[in-house]
C-alpha cells in the first residue's frame, strides 16, 4: 500500500483570514507612503498664503459671514420644507388609479431630475424679462425656495413614494373595513408610518439641498441676500485670494456634518428595530 508525502519544500498555503490581514496591511503601507510624499513635497508656505492667510481668515468671519450662513440655513429649510410638501403630493399622484394624475406627477419627477438645478436658478432668474410686473413673494428667499424647491420635490417624491409602498396594506384594508375613508386612512395611517420609514433618506435630501443653495449665486443678489458660497467668492475676488472659500466650505461642513451624523444615527436604530 503506497503512502503520500508531503513535499517539505511547498510552503503552507495561508488562509483567507491572513490573506485578507497581509492585503488591508499593505493597503495601509501604501496609503502612509503616498501621505508621507504628499506632506515631504507640498510647498507649506504657498499653501498657507493662498488658503489660509491670517488677515483673510479675520475678514471672512467678521464682514458678512453670520449673515450668510444665516441665509444658507434660511434657503436650504425654505426650500426644503417647499419641496416636501410638493413630493408629497407628486407621491400620491403618482400612487394615484387616475391616470392623468399619474402621467402629470411622472412628467414632473422625470423633468426635474434629468434638469440640473442650475438650468432651474438660470430660468428663474431670467423670469421677470419674460414676465413683465412679475413679483415673487418674500424675493430673493421666495425666488431660492421655489426653484430649489422645485428639484428637491422631485427626489423627495420618488422617497415618499417608496416609503408609502412600504407600508403594510393590510392596515389600510383594516381602517377601510372599519368605515375610515381612503383619504383619512393615507392621511392618518399610511403617511405617519410612511415619514418613519423615510426620514434618513429624507435627511439626506436636506443635505443635498444645503449644498445646492451655493447655486444661488446665479441670481443677482445683494450683500444682504449672499449666502455662503456667494459671500466667499465675492471676498475672493476682490483680494484674489482663496481664503474665503475655504472658510465657506468649513461652513458648510459645520452644516453637513451633524446632520450625517443623525442620518447614521436613525439608520442604525431601524436596523436594531427590525
Amino acid at each position: 500500500m503506497s503512502t503520500v508525502t508531503a513535499d517539505p519544500s511547498s510552503k503552507p498555503r495561508l488562509s483567507p483570514r491572513k490573506r485578507a490581514q497581509r492585503m488591508r496591511w499593505a493597503q495601509y503601507a501604501v496609503l502612509g507612503i503616498v501621505t508621507i510624499l504628499a506632506i515631504s513635497m507640498a510647498n507649506w508656505s504657498q499653501i498657507q498664503s493662498v488658503f489660509f492667510r491670517g488677515d483673510m481668515i479675520h475678514e471672512t468671519l467678521t464682514q458678512g459671514l453670520p449673515n450668510a450662513f444665516k441665509n444658507t440655513i434660511v434657503y436650504t429649510l425654505g426650500a426644503f420644507v417647499f419641496g416636501l410638501v410638493l413630493g408629497t403630493m407628486l407621491a400620491l399622484m403618482r400612487l394615484s388609479s387616475v391616470g392623468p394624475y399619474r402621467w402629470i406627477a411622472t412628467t414632473y419627477i422625470e423633468f426635474f431630475r434629468g434638469l440640473p438645478a442650475i438650468v432651474v436658478f438660470i430660468a428663474f432668474g431670467l423670469l421677470p424679462l419674460a414676465f413683465n410686473g412679475l413679483v415673487i413673494p418674500f424675493d430673493p428667499y421666495g425666488t431660492v425656495w421655489i426653484a430649489l424647491g422645485l428639484v428637491g420635490a422631485a427626489y423627495m417624491a420618488e422617497t415618499i413614494r417608496a416609503g408609502i409602498q412600504a407600508v403594510p396594506k393590510g392596515q389600510v384594508e383594516a381602517a377601510r373595513s372599519l368605515g375610515m375613508p381612503t383619504g383619512t386612512a393615507t392621511r392618518k395611517i399610511v403617511l405617519p408610518q410612511a415619514f418613519r420609514i423615510i426620514t434618513p433618506p429624507l435627511t439626506n435630501e436636506l443635505i443635498l439641498l444645503v449644498k445646492d443653495s451655493s447655486l444661488v449665486y446665479i441670481l443677482g443678489l445683494s450683500a444682504q441676500g449672499f449666502e455662503l458660497t456667494k459671500y466667499g467668492r465675492a471676498i475672493a475676488n476682490t483680494n484674489a485670494n482663496l481664503t474665503p472659500l475655504v472658510i465657506a466650505g468649513f461652513c458648510y461642513l459645520l452644516i453637513t456634518l451633524p446632520l450625517s451624523m443623525v442620518v447614521r444615527r436613525m439608520e442604525a436604530r431601524q436596523k436594531k428595530e427590525r
